[in-house]
């Protein structure tokens, strides 16, 4: 319990104790202790409470922004990367009941687990302090996101993002080079995104498909913000 109260800190709400550990249960958990509930209902009931907080927030702040462009900064706060990111800023990992399986596979690190149990959480708090508390968290957690206009505008895909303005802009045929690290049952993989044989952006992920979106994201947002080629040269708008 204290680990527990130690999370409550992090995230700055007060959830019951038997709510906070259903939200941490993963279903390997549950399944190796007996059929226990898992956090999936409280998972399913957060993703409805992430997405109207965001979206009244959206609405509310961008007035003159159309519903394209909204659903497009909504889908990039409530990704798996984006949530996944927020869990690992809080350490959630390390709080979240999984299985032996899980355990060896480092499932405290892969980003579906911690997006999923982000989603629980947000359910947990609405369940035990209702919607306002439950969206103020949410709100809290999402601002650094909202905040970056310039990388949501490419939320819904980086990668195609990435082709589109790579193939706009004549910088070259864009290429994702992947290598594994590590043994077959914790696999790490680390990809790197070249355009015209110009490196763009890196990123690392638990999958090759992870790491690819991680490494297009970055290659996306230097070319969105900075108007100019890696190696030095100015892209002529």
């Amino acid at each position: 319990m204290a680990a527990e109260q130690e999370l409550l800190k992090r995230l700055g709400v007060d959830i019951d104790a038997e709510t906070l550990r259903l939200a941490l249960t993963h279903r390997s958990y549950a399944y190796e202790n007996g059929g226990l509930p898992t956090n999936e209902r409280l998972e399913f009931l957060g993703d409805s409470i992430l997405g109207y907080a965001v979206t009244d927030s959206l609405y509310r702040d961008h007035p003159d922004l159309p519903e394209g462009d909204l659903a497009k900064r909504r889908a990039a706060v409530v990704s798996t990367r984006a949530l996944a990111g927020i869990a690992r800023e809080l350490d959630l990992g390390e709080y979240i009941l999984l299985g032996q399986g899980e355990k060896l596979t480092d499932g405290k690190n892969k980003s579906s687990i911690l997006a999923d149990t982000m989603e629980a959480i947000f359910g947990a708090t609405y369940v035990s302090r209702g919607i306002d508390v439950a969206s103020e968290l949410v709100m809290r957690l999402t601002a650094p996101l909202l905040a970056d206009a310039g990388a949501l505008g490419a939320g819904t895909d980086w990668k195609t993002n990435v082709q589109e303005t790579a193939a706009g802009e004549g910088l070259g045929v864009v290429q994702y080079v992947v290598e594994g690290s590590g043994p077959d049952h914790a696999r790490t993989y680390q990809a790197k995104v070249l355009i015209g044989s110009v490196e763009y952006g890196t990123g690392t992920g638990h999958s090759k498909k992870e790491a690819e979106k991680e490494a297009a994201a970055q290659a996306w947002r230097q070319l969105s913000t900075s108007g100019s080629r890696s190696d030095g040269t100015t892209v002529q708008h």
